[in-house]
């Protein structure tokens, strides 16, 4: 199977500890929607930030690149590595 690339939302809120925690990831189809929604679910109530990626690689065999911030909006933690 080729490579499939995926455009991904991902809010952030604060956990009970205080710490900023990843919500649910929304997959798009572009990058410029991916912001968009991205830019859209920083300002919802209950929300802090949220950033907009894409990963590329092969779903068949599970195997992806890492992911590529395409824009973070409001408060984002520092380390994205984990997306």
């Amino acid at each position: 199977m080729a490579d499939v690339t995926y455009y991904v939302a991902l809010p952030f809120t604060i956990d009970d500890d205080g710490e900023p925690a990843a919500g649910t990831g929304e997959e798009l189809q572009s990058p410029t929607a991916a912001m968009r929604r991205a830019d859209t679910l920083s300002r919802q109530s209950g929300n802090i930030g949220a950033v907009a990626f894409s990963r590329t690689g092969d779903p068949a065999i599970g195997e992806f690149s890492d992911a590529i911030v395409l824009g973070q909006f409001g408060e984002v933690p520092g380390d994205l590595s984990g997306l």
